[in-house]
C-alpha cells in the first residue's frame, strides 16, 4: 500500500481558496521597451534588475512575507523539516587523496555539520587529525572551503574560501605541518585555485569592483597574476592578459616536476584553448596545442617528458593525444574515442584510468602506460564513480553512488584488480533494498531515443495514480548521471517517483548530443522533457495532477519554458535559480559565457525570434490558462545567475492571469547559486520545496 494520506475534499477546497486569497506585492514598473531586429519587447519589471535599490529590496521582503505566510500555514511543514533532519543525519566521506607532504587528507561531516571538514592522517589507518574546519570561519556555516592546494614540496597549502555562496574567492595560506596562517590573503580570485610554482603561486581573477555591483555586474578581462609569498596582493604582477578578447576566462595548471606550465583561455566557445610553456628553459616561448575554444581540451599530465591531454577534437566522445614537451604542436592520438564518453583520465604509476559515462552511468576501465587497455573495473552497480590517484603513489581510491547507493569509498588494488569496501554510511531508517532503479528509453518528439532513470519503493503499483518528481537540465554538455540524496528518500518512502531524464543539451552521447540542445535546437531540450512527462503519463506511471517538475540554473531555464508550452502537464513547478530573461542574460556578472549554448539576440534576426519565442519571461500566458502551482527559488548572493532573472519571471507571472494555483517566489539570503550553501539552509528549501508540492498536490506525507 503507498505510504500516502490523500486530503479530505475540504481541504482541497481550503487550497483553492489560500491560492485564491494571495495578494502579490507591486513591484516597480517602467514603460522600458527594447527592439530586436524590429521586434519590440516590453521589459517593464526592468527596475528589479538593481540588485542593490531600495525599491528592489522593499519588493523582495514584501515577497518574502507572502511567501513564508503561504509556507507557514501548511500543517505538516514542520513534520518534514524534522524528517529531513533524520535523513541527513549520517557521516559523509570523501576519498582519501595522498598529498605532497606524504599525509592522506579527506573530508568528513559526522552528520549535520554545515560544511565539512578537512582531516589528515599519517597513514591510511592512522589516527586523523583537524586539518582545517571551515564551520569555525562562520557562525551560521555560509562560509565554505572551496578547495586546497599544496605546494610541490608540501610546506604550504593554499585554501580558497566563498562567502554566503558567491563565485567570488578569496585565497589564504597556511604552513602545512603547524597549520599556522601566514599574512598571505588574495581577494577578488574567480573560477581559480592557487597553482603553486617556487616561491609563490599564480591565481586568476578580475580587478577591485568599488561600484558595490559585484554580484550583478559583468564581468570583463580576467587575469592571470603571480603572487609571491609575504607580500601584499597589492604586489602581485600580471603574468597573463589578453585585452584584445574581455569575454575570455584564463587560468593555468603545473606539472609536479614544476617543468611545463599550461594556460587555457575559455568563455567563447564550447572548449577552450592550450599553450604550453617550458619552466626549465629560459624565455621559452608558448607553444600552441589547441588554437581554438571549439573543443574541450584539458592536460592529463606530464609523464617522462611527454604531455599527456585529452580533447574533443577529431572525437565527439573525447581521445587521448600525446605530445612531446620539446614539440607541443605535434600530437599523435594515443588512445582512440571509446564507445562510452571518456569523462575522466586518472594516472596511477604503472598506467592510467579512464572512465567513460555509457547510457549515462560510469564504466571504469585501466590502461597500461603503453595505452593498452588492461581491464575494467567492477563497480557495485550502474552508477556513477570518481577516482583518486597518485603518478607517485599506489593507493587508489574511489568514491561511488547511485540513487539508492549512499555515496561509500571503495580501495582498488591495481595489481590484483580487486576492490574492497573503506568506508560506507549507514543511514537510519533508510534501507537501500527497498527501492529499485530502472533505467527506460522513450521517444521525443522528432523520433529521438532518450534516456531516463527511475527510482521508486519496491512493489510501487503502475495505476496511472504515483506522484512524480521529474528532474533535467539539458545543457552545456553536462551529464547526469545516477546519485544519491538524503533529502529525496523522502519523496521515495512516500510512495513517489523520482525521475531523472538526460535531455539533448548534455553530454551523455558526446559532443553531438550536446549540440543537438543548443542554439536553434534548443526546443529539443523543452520537447525531450515534455516527452518524458508524457511518456510517464502514457506508461501509466502517474497522471498530470501528480506530475512535480524541477531544475535549477539552466534547469530553472527548463521547467519555465515547459511550463509555458505545455502548463496542463504539471501539477507543480519549481524553477530553481534559472535564466528566465534569454534576451538578457549576458549582460551580468558571467552570463556571456552561456552563448556558446543559447546564442544571443545579437547573433541575427533569427536567433533573436528563437530566443524571444521560448524565453520564460517573456512567454508566460496572460489569457486565463491554468499553470500548475509554481515556486520559485533565488538567492541574493547568487552571482551566477543574478537573482533579476527570477524577480522578473516572478513578477510577470503574478501580474498574468494564469488560474487560481499559487505563484510565489522564495528568496534566500547569504546563499547564492547553491556551491557551498550549509546543511541547515539546504534542510530548510527542501522543507519549503516538499512542503509546497505536496500541499498543492493533496498529499499529506507521512514522516515517521
Amino acid at each position: 500500500m503507498r505510504n500516502l494520506h490523500i486530503l479530505t475534499i475540504a481541504a482541497m477546497t481550503a487550497i483553492s481558496a489560500t491560492a485564491q486569497t494571495l495578494k502579490y506585492p507591486s513591484a516597480p514598473k517602467t514603460d522600458v521597451v527594447d527592439e530586436y531586429f524590429g521586434i519590440r519587447v516590453s521589459d517593464p519589471y526592468r527596475q528589479l534588475e538593481n540588485d542593490t535599490s531600495e525599491i528592489t529590496e522593499n519588493w523582495v521582503k514584501a515577497e518574502n512575507a507572502v511567501t513564508q505566510d503561504f509556507l507557514s500555514k501548511i500543517p505538516f511543514r514542520k513534520d518534514i523539516k524534522n524528517r529531513l533532519l533524520q535523513l541527513a543525519n549520517y557521516p559523509k566521506y570523501s576519498a582519501p587523496v595522498r598529498e605532497n607532504d606524504g599525509k592522506f587528507y579527506f573530508y568528513e561531516n559526522d552528520g549535520l555539520k554545515n560544511q565539512s571538514v578537512l582531516y589528515r592522517k599519517d597513514t591510511i589507518d592512522g589516527t586523523p587529525e583537524v586539518f582545517l574546519d571551515p564551520n569555525t570561519l562562520s557562525e551560521d556555516g555560509t562560509v565554505a572551503l572551496t578547495g586546497t592546494s599544496q605546494s610541490h614540496d608540501g610546506k604550504y597549502t593554499a585554501y580558497t574560501i566563498a562567502r554566503s555562496g558567491s563565485d567570488w574567492k578569496e585565497i589564504y595560506v597556511m604552513e602545512t605541518a603547524t597549520r599556522k596562517l601566514l599574512s598571505d590573503h588574495i581577494l577578488r580570485a574567480k573560477f581559480s585555485d592557487a597553482t603553486w610554482y617556487g616561491n609563490g603561486f599564480f591565481y586568476s581573477a578580475y580587478e577591485i569592483n568599488t561600484s558595490g555591483k559585484e554580484y550583478s555586474e559583468i564581468n570583463l578581462n580576467h587575469r592571470v597574476y603571480y603572487h609571491t609569498l609575504g607580500t601584499p596582493q597589492s604586489e602581485d604582477k600580471v603574468y597573463f592578459e589578453d585585452a584584445a578578447h574581455p569575454y575570455h576566462f584564463h587560468g593555468v595548471m603545473i606539472d609536479d616536476d614544476e617543468t611545463v606550465l599550461f594556460l587555457t583561455s575559455s568563455g567563447e566557445g564550447i572548449g577552450n584553448t592550450l599553450q604550453a610553456k617550458r619552466l626549465d628553459i629560459k624565455d621559452d616561448s608558448w607553444h600552441t596545442i589547441e588554437a581554438t575554444q571549439n573543443y574541450d581540451t584539458y592536460v592529463i599530465g606530464v609523464i617522462d617528458g611527454k604531455i599527456y591531454y585529452r580533447t574533443t577534437k577529431g572525437a565527439p566522445k573525447g581521445h587521448i593525444m600525446v605530445c612531446d614537451v620539446n614539440n607541443p604542436e605535434q600530437s599523435s592520438e594515443f588512445i582512440p574515442e571509446q564507445e562510452g564518453v571518456i569523462s575522466s583520465v586518472d594516472v596511477v604509476p604503472d598506467g592510467f584510468i579512464i572512465c567513460c559515462s555509457v547510457d549515462a552511468s560510469t564504466h571504469a576501465y585501466t590502461f597500461s602506460r603503453e595505452g593498452k587497455l588492461t581491464g575494467e573495473i567492477k563497480l557495485p552497480s550502474i552508477g556513477s564513480a570518481s577516482f583518486t590517484t597518485s603518478r607517485k603513489h599506489p593507493e587508489v581510491f574511489y568514491s561511488f553512488t547511485s540513487f539508492n547507493f549512499p555515496p561509500s569509498i571503495f580501495e582498488y588494488d591495481t595489481k590484483t584488480g580487486e576492490s574492497k569496501l573503506y568506508a560506507s554510511p549507514e543511514i537510519k531508517g533508510f534501507n537501500p533494498d527497498d527501492y529499485v532503479t530502472e533505467q527506460v528509453f522513450y521517444t521525443s518528439s522528432d523520433g529521438t531515443k532518450v534516456p531516463m532513470s527511475l527510482t521508486y519503493k519496491k512493489g510501487l503499483k503502475r495505476d496511472g495514480n504515483n506522484p512524480v518528481y521529474l528532474y533535467g537540465y539539458g545543457g552545456f554538455a553536462i551529464t547526469l548521471e545516477p546519485g544519491f540524496s538524503p533529502y529525496r528518500v523522502l519523496w521515495l518512502e512516500n510512495g513517489g517517483i523520482y525521475a531523472q531524464t538526460n535531455l539533448r543539451g548534455g553530454l551523455e552521447y558526446g559532443e553531438e548530443w550536446h549540440e543537438q540542445g543548443t542554439k536553434l535546437n534548443k526546443l529539443n531540450v523543452f520537447n525531450d522533457f515534455i516527452s518524458a512527462a508524457e511518456y510517464l503519463v502514457k506508461e501509466k506511471w502517474t497522471n498530470s495532477s501528480k506530475i512535480a517538475i524541477e531544475g535549477g540554473s539552466n534547469g530553472g531555464l527548463l521547467v519555465g519554458a515547459v511550463t509555458n508550452m505545455r502548463p496542463d502537464l504539471f501539477a507543480v513547478a519549481i524553477p530553481r535559480v534559472g535564466v528566465m530573461d534569454m534576451l538578457r542574460y549576458h549582460l551580468f556578472t558571467i552570463g556571456w559565457n552561456w552563448a556558446a549554448d543559447y546564442g544571443t539576440v545579437n547573433d541575427s534576426a533569427e536567433m533573436a525570434k528563437y530566443l524571444i519565442g521560448y524565453s520564460p519571461l517573456h512567454n508566460i500566458k496572460n489569457d486565463g490558462t491554468p499553470y500548475p502551482a509554481i515556486m520559485v527559488t533565488t538567492a541574493d548572493h547568487d552571482d551566477r545567475v543574478v537573482p533579476a532573472h527570477s524577480f522578473k519571471y516572478a513578477a510577470t507571472l503574478q501580474a498574468s492571469s494564469t488560474g487560481n494555483k499559487p505563484k510565489i517566489i522564495r528568496i534566500d539570503s547569504k546563499a547564492g547559486h547553491g556551491a557551498g550553501k550549509p546543511i541547515s539552509k539546504v534542510v530548510e528549501e527542501y522543507t519549503d520545496i516538499y512542503s509546497f508540492i505536496y500541499y498543492n498536490m493533496g498529499i499529506t506525507p507521512k514522516t515517521k
